[in-house]
């Protein structure tokens, strides 16, 4: 059976905090997480926030990704996805404005992956948004990063070289191809199987596919601001471990709910592999029970 704790444990398979994210990462020692990934509030003043001025939102910010930076791993990354900041119908995109406070705490930007859906609120004045915006920065230049485990399958698997000492050999990597850096995953809106009372939910596959490449089995991962627990759910699912905290105790409720079900083998995702538009693909996949991590304190 998975261990729950409401505070740090770092014998815990999962911590889930109810609370202000900054009260948990100042129990967090040193270079502990190997992966912090999140979905911080943009601002908007949804119920869940309290809108403020930009310059305060950033100052906010600063703050938590401060201990951020100080709990992060050697080999360790930060993954920020963020939308933009709408003023009186002028967008301000946050990945712009945050990057100066990345690279004040000495961080490397290795990629900005864009996150492309179809469907959100439309505009009627500019172009309705269908992205988002993941900045994924390293402490240092020694990171983990496993490509092989989110290779995605080649567009064409048979092609072969054909002329050159290679000629009749496959051409692409057999594992498949590097994802790139446009991710073209459904986000969770109404008819998703993943959905919840929260209304700016991670899919569970976004996250899926940072933790594979950019963890370890048996590493900690961060989400200061985890909602339902999506992060908790991904990393549980390929044998990590995860800490987050979250204010808003109806969350909670539902972040250990899904985690229970996961446990169980009862909460419904929709599978990595699977293409975004298949006809053929009806059918809901239930993903493998999660199995408890044996640790040893001390």
């Amino acid at each position: 059976m998975l261990k729950i704790a409401s505070h740090f444990d770092p014998v815990a398979d999962v911590v889930l905090f109810e609370g202000d994210c900054l009260d948990l990462l100042r129990d967090i020692p040193d270079r502990f997480v190997k992966l912090v990934v999140t979905s911080p509030p943009y601002n908007l003043g949804k119920s869940y926030e309290s809108r403020l001025d930009l310059s305060d939102y950033l100052a906010q910010q600063r703050r938590v990704i401060a201990e951020c930076v100080r709990v992060l791993d050697e080999a360790g990354s930060i993954c920020w996805q963020v939308g933009n900041y709408v003023d009186d119908g002028e967008i301000i995109p946050l990945d712009i404005a945050l990057y100066p406070i990345f690279t004040e705490f000495g961080l490397h930007l290795r990629n900005r992956i864009v996150w492309h859906f179809e469907h959100g609120l439309h505009a009627s004045k500019r172009f309705s948004g269908r992205y988002e915006v993941i900045l994924w920065l390293t402490r240092g230049d020694a990171y983990t990063f496993n490509l092989d485990a989110v290779r995605v399958p080649q567009k064409y698997p048979n092609k072969k070289h054909f002329k050159g000492p290679n000629r009749g050999q496959l051409s692409g990597n057999p594992l498949g191809k590097n994802p790139g850096d446009v991710w073209q995953i459904p986000n969770v809106k109404a008819n998703h199987v993943e959905k919840t009372i929260h209304p700016c939910q991670f899919p569970v596959e976004l996250i899926e596919r940072l933790i594979l490449a950019l963890t370890d089995e048996g590493d900690w991962v961060l989400d200061p601001f985890i909602g339902v627990g999506t992060t908790a759910i991904a990393a549980l699912m390929h044998g990590r471990r995860a800490i987050g905290a979250e204010v808003v105790p109806e969350y909670v409720a539902v972040a250990r709910d899904r985690i229970h079900r996961a446990e169980r083998g009862e909460l419904r995702i929709r599978p990595m592999e699977r293409p975004v538009y298949d006809p053929r693909a009806a059918r809901v996949i239930v993903p493998p029970k999660i199995v408890r991590i044996e640790t040893t304190a001390g």
